[in-house]
């Protein structure tokens, strides 16, 4: 079986990639696999490029194939902030509560029409003399408060025009069917099958 490495030690994203992944006959590993790995420094200005910097960087260490996203969500009353900066919007410790917090105090009461937004998800993949990326969005809106307790990050406060709900209450199999990670996993998977 082809191993593979998904660059997350979050254990969300990496339970999404693994039920996304397990069709194709990949192992799929993690960071969490591996604990010295450093962390790659994101100094991209988009999620591809973030994406992309540690697909290479890990890839190039290990000599097998690797996947890494750069995922946020752009919200256009806030001029597409927090963008590549979601993760630690609120400070330098990533912390998914103050996060949401700070988005809502800026958003303050601002009516829920004009609360549009969209999660994007950028996936590298880097493997010997080969990379590329692919991306994914979903659109939506922000909430006026937190709904439901599933999902990561900004979950709980985006409401998914499709699904009309917020991905605080899909439950994994909803939200990976629309989920922007999905999508740009899709267009990936046309590229994993040259691996394979």
């Amino acid at each position: 079986m082809k191993k593979i490495i998904i660059a997350t030690k979050n254990q969300g994203k990496a339970n999404e990639f693994k039920e996304m992944l397990k069709p194709l006959g990949f192992e799929v590993l993690t960071l969490l696999d591996y604990p010295e790995i450093e962390d790659v420094e994101e100094t991209g200005t988009t999620f591809e490029e973030n994406a992309l910097l540690k697909a290479t960087a890990i890839s190039e260490q290990f000599g097998i194939p690797v996947l890494a996203d750069d995922s946020g969500i752009e919200i256009d009353a806030l001029e597409g902030r927090p963008g590549v900066y979601s993760a630690r919007y609120a400070g330098e410790e990533k912390n998914d509560q103050m996060n949401n917090k700070k988005v809502l105090t800026e958003l303050g009461e601002l009516p829920f029409e004009q609360r549009t937004a969209r999660f994007v998800a950028a996936i590298a993949l880097a493997a010997k003399g080969f990379h590329c990326t692919t991306r994914g969005t979903v659109e939506g809106k922000v909430l006026f408060q937190a709904e439901g307790d599933n999902g990561f990050g900004y979950d709980p406060i985006f409401w998914a025009d499709e699904l009309e709900k917020s991905f605080g209450v899909c439950s994994s199999e909803e939200k990976n069917k629309i989920s922007h990670r999905a999508r740009a996993l899709e267009k990936m998977v046309v590229e994993l099958k040259r691996l394979v």
